[in-house]
């Protein structure tokens, strides 16, 4: 099964990389397949790629539901 999770851009990289911040693990990752990102939006990553960009809301539902089934801390939260 794979898994595609939401995290917010932190900040740019060459190219077309990005670190992104996921309940405070940071990973660099490509932006090659998705347009007009910014530092704070929040895009859905699969296997180091952001697939497309999400709304904060959407994104702090999601992440509640992780949350909620143990798999990020409570604390994980969403910046508007």
């Amino acid at each position: 099964m794979c898994l595609a999770i939401p995290a917010r851009v932190v900040e740019f990289g060459a190219d077309d990389s990005a670190v992104v911040d996921l309940a405070g693990v940071r990973k660099e990752i490509s932006l090659a397949l998705v347009d007009n990102i910014t530092v704070g939006d929040y895009v859905i990553v699969h296997v180091g790629y952001a697939l497309n960009k999400l709304d904060p809301e959407e994104a702090a539902r999601t992440l509640a539901l992780f949350a909620e089934i143990g798999e990020f801390d409570a604390d994980t939260t969403v910046r508007g």
